[in-house]
């Protein structure tokens, strides 16, 4: 009795040390949203990578707040990875994306001249598709718990990042709906969001690559426990439900998560990097002058159970026609 006795004194004791450390690390949050997004100051990137107690705070505003800014970052490709790794494992960039085989996805509108590129090419087309409400790799086998996106070249004009919380919209819902969303399954295809841009766009080796994907509806947050709409560009039917019934639904759903003042849209600065939740949120790149350039380099990291992503796998189905 007494071993038990001491062995729970000691867990105990860690467990204070651990609280104290991050209450030690020099975090500041400031808000930005309305109810989320949030910038952290008094630390690095560099920082987060290298310090047990400052990735443990930065951790614990990343759940509370689904959108970290940090300005003024001297960011580096290996410095951005690190950083990135310390949320979990880095997805491996898909076929037909700038930086196939790597972890980074590269969004630029420079050409390999080093000029920006016409309207019509691949690369602005992208960046087009980019541009309608999303969440990163919704439409992938393992989908993602966070992105991390630093601004290298940025626009004069427009260029901004606008994010949606679809954890507040969820609860902005009536509560009669909870429960049925949270047993409701949504299909996600990476084609059908680029087919809303340009027929084509998507090629014949994402699409072999990228199949429909069937997620949970309401992705809830193991940490918190707060549930949150799992939508994007991406989502093209609820299992059970009619087509064009599902299609509405999914119209809806993102109109109230998008709706006016419910937003925080970024205007990006030179050492500007952003991370999101993407259970937790959806976002849009925004309109810039054709002429003007802009390469961004993002990082993504894969959910693990630990974030619950085995909670959102649905029974065995049939994709949806």
């Amino acid at each position: 009795m007494e071993s038990v006795t001491v062995a729970s004194a000691e867990v105990l004791e860690e467990s204070r040390a651990n609280q104290e450390s991050v209450e030690d690390a020099p975090v500041e949050i400031i808000p930005l949203g309305p109810g989320f997004a949030a910038e952290i100051r008094g630390v690095t990137l560099a920082d987060v990578a290298a310090d047990d107690a400052v990735y443990a705070a930065v951790r614990a505003a990343f759940e509370d707040h689904s959108v970290l800014l940090f300005r003024g970052q001297e960011v580096s490709g290996e410095g951005q990875l690190a950083f990135s790794r310390r949320f979990g494992p880095p997805e491996t960039t898909k076929v037909g994306s700038l930086g196939t085989g790597t972890n980074f996805v590269i969004l630029t509108t420079i050409g390999d001249d080093g000029k920006v590129v016409p309207e019509d090419h691949r690369y602005a087309m992208r960046n087009k598709a980019n541009q309608l409400w999303h969440t990163d790799s919704s439409f992938k086998a393992v989908p993602a718990l966070t992105s991390v996106l630093s601004a290298r070249t940025i626009p004069d004009h427009g260029g901004e990042t606008e994010f949606a919380s679809t954890r507040l919209a969820f609860e902005r819902l009536d509560p009669a709906l909870h429960k049925k969303f949270e047993n409701s399954f949504a299909w996600h295809h990476y084609g059908h969001s680029r087919a809303k841009v340009a027929e084509g766009l998507a090629t014949p080796e994402e699409l072999d690559a990228l199949p429909p994907q069937c997620w949970r509806l309401v992705w809830r947050n193991p940490v918190n426990g707060r549930g949150a709409l799992y939508i994007a560009s991406h989502t093209y039917a609820i299992e059970g439900m009619e087509r064009p019934a599902g299609e509405q639904l999914i119209e809806e759903l993102t109109a109230a998560a998008t709706a006016p003042g419910t937003t925080y849209e970024h205007k990006w600065k030179s050492g500007d990097v952003i991370m999101w939740d993407n259970r937790a949120t959806m976002h849009r790149g925004r309109p810039w002058p054709g002429n003007e350039p802009r390469y961004m380099v993002r990082t993504t990291i894969s959910a693990t159970a630990a974030d619950g992503v085995e909670t959102m796998r649905p029974p065995k189905l049939q994709a949806a026609e």
